[in-house]
């Protein structure tokens, strides 16, 4: 059977089983410029590549404060994600006036799946072409969550969305067992290395092209700060930088005779 039979309605399944409507919206969250997430006993943060249209241009916002204790990164289309983002505040923002309480973090999680998951079962709508890394705090510790334009959440030590993506999260598979008693600055250069993956070989992480989020109290590199959410970016996330390690240097003659033609192969 052919895909193209079954794709022009998200509401038809393939003989396979699969909606190929939300796949679709899943290989357009892998075409947005990576985005990533790790989280300790103390702190959440979000690391994000931004991206330029050219030289004329700003960078696009990768990042949104949803309310003090939720922040968010996207991978993406920004317009779905600019739509869903107000969502979420207006949900945020119900919970304080309604409850007098900031919403927990996994209801807004799951209030953003399920109008995610609405627009992939009703004719005439198509899925949301976003995903989100959410971090949030609450009595519990700090929270790490992945949404996806399918409707699905689940939350992660460590995680990473978007372009490329699967370099940074084999990073995070190797380094995340640290990651929960590891300080501030310790976790931010572990998602600053994770995002370096990322990149092309001809690109750098710069103070134009990264932004940090945290949840936590205040790292030796940042001046005293609340513990809600917050953006650094720009000069701000210079001082991080500065504390990268450069990629390993080669690998000892011993282990490079071990691989043999294979190292030559990777090189070219």
């Amino acid at each position: 059977m052919f895909r193209n039979t079954y794709d022009s309605d998200n509401t038809v399944f393939s003989p396979q089983g699969r909606l190929h409507q939300v796949e679709y919206a899943l290989e357009a969250v892998k075409q947005g410029s990576a985005a990533v997430g790790l989280r300790s006993k103390t702190h959440a943060i979000l690391l994000a590549l931004k991206r330029s249209t050219g030289e004329l241009a700003s960078y696009q916002q990768k990042m949104f404060r949803i309310d003090d204790h939720v922040g968010i990164a996207i991978a993406g289309l920004t317009s779905d994600a600019r739509v869903l983002s107000n969502f979420m505040r207006q949900q945020a923002m119900s919970s304080r006036m309604i409850f007098n309480r900031p919403v927990p973090v996994n209801r807004l999680v799951s209030a953003i799946a399920d109008k995610a998951q609405v627009n992939t079962q009703e004719y005439g709508r198509r899925p949301y072409g976003v995903g989100f890394l959410v971090i949030g705090q609450d009595e519990a510790g700090p929270h790490l969550y992945e949404f996806s334009p399918s409707g699905n959440s689940f939350e992660y030590y460590a995680m990473s969305i978007g372009a490329r993506s699967q370099s940074a999260k084999t990073y995070l598979e190797k380094h995340y067992e640290s990651f929960a008693d590891a300080s501030l600055d310790d976790l931010i250069r572990h998602g600053l290395h994770a995002l370096r993956e990322t990149l092309q070989q001809d690109k750098e992480l710069n103070v134009n092209n990264t932004s940090i989020g945290i949840i936590g109290e205040p790292s030796n590199n940042e001046k005293a700060v609340a513990t809600a959410f917050r953006i650094l970016e720009s000069e701000k996330v210079d001082p991080f930088l500065k504390t990268m390690i450069p990629k390993d240097t080669p690998a000892p003659a011993a282990a490079a005779t071990q691989t043999g033609d294979e190292d030559v192969q990777m090189a070219g």
